[in-house]
């Protein structure tokens, strides 16, 4: 995989933090992925349910009311596009991968349903196991990490991991997210993006997701999500230069153009610098 993998989100859900209610239609699921697919992105992650800090659970079925639909439209539209179902829930993610879906993205890492890990197991899919503190209604009541985050979210994925594989769930089929904003104070989020590389250690693809989550502001709460792309822009570069494969964006329109630059320069061959030597009696290049 020499290049970033870009997952889009399309949220089909009334109430998410960044965009809840902009897709109240097939016809405008349908757009959102044209637009994203045009844009450069590898994955359209679908998801029924906002996990937003102090957000409130729904019924599986609620949550397949919302998805499969979506599912279906996209891919009656876009055979070839890759899917990926954002869900916590066992069934809603069994019913979205017969629908077509080709991977699950579970941001509570398989603890919130026993039965997920087995789902995707007998699935074989790819699946993101993301880390998390809590609950999205209980996650940022005072989030504590006594022998430091970076601690915890290493022996929460090498637990997770172990639990994927005797789910029948390949190594190579599942990819980190250290949830940044899940759980997780200013200093933590920082922390984790500033040493995104320790994760490295576990072997296996790290995901970024910090679009327009709140954390990039440094607390600053005027500016609005649909306001911070710069900022996802910049924690996006830091997270691809520590290592991150797949990232998790917004705005596919505003983003891929950064990223595709941050991997052009990794092509470019370094210049041979001329000696200084030759030029300590100049004042500059001309001779001046």
């Amino acid at each position: 995989m020499s290049r970033t993998q870009i997952m889009a989100i399309l949220n089909v859900t009334p109430d998410s933090f960044s965009d809840g209610g902009a897709l109240r239609s097939l016809d405008q699921v349908v757009q959102a992925a044209q637009e994203a697919l045009q844009a450069g992105a590898d994955i359209l992650d679908i998801g029924g349910e906002s996990t937003r800090p102090n957000a409130t659970t729904i019924s599986p079925q609620a949550e397949s009311d919302r998805v499969l639909p979506a599912i279906r439209a996209i891919l009656e539209a876009f055979p070839r596009a890759c899917i990926s179902i954002d869900t916590r829930k066992a069934m809603v993610a069994e019913q979205a991968l017969k629908a077509g879906a080709q991977m699950v993205n579970d941001v509570s890492g398989f603890q919130y349903d026993p039965a997920m890990a087995e789902v995707c197991g007998q699935a074989g899919c790819p699946v993101v196991l993301m880390h998390s503190q809590g609950t999205p209604e209980t996650m940022q009541h005072n989030p504590c990490y006594p022998h430091g985050v970076l601690q915890a979210v290493l022996q929460f994925f090498e637990r997770q991991i172990d639990r994927a594989q005797q789910a029948g769930i390949s190594r190579h089929n599942i990819i980190l997210d250290p949830g940044f904003g899940f759980g997780k104070t200013l200093t933590h989020n920082l922390t984790l993006l500033h040493q995104l590389d320790t994760l490295k250690t576990l072997g296996l693809p790290i995901l970024a997701g910090t679009s327009r989550k709140s954390f990039l502001t440094l607390g600053q709460q005027t500016i609005l999500p649909i306001e911070r792309d710069a900022l996802t822009a910049a924690s996006l570069a830091m997270a691809i230069e520590r290592g991150a494969k797949y990232v998790r964006i917004h705005n596919p329109a505003t983003q891929v153009p950064v990223i595709r630059f941050i991997e052009a320069t990794r092509g470019v061959t370094p210049e041979v610098l001329p000696d200084p030597a030759k030029y300590q009696d100049r004042l500059c290049y001309d001779g001046q």
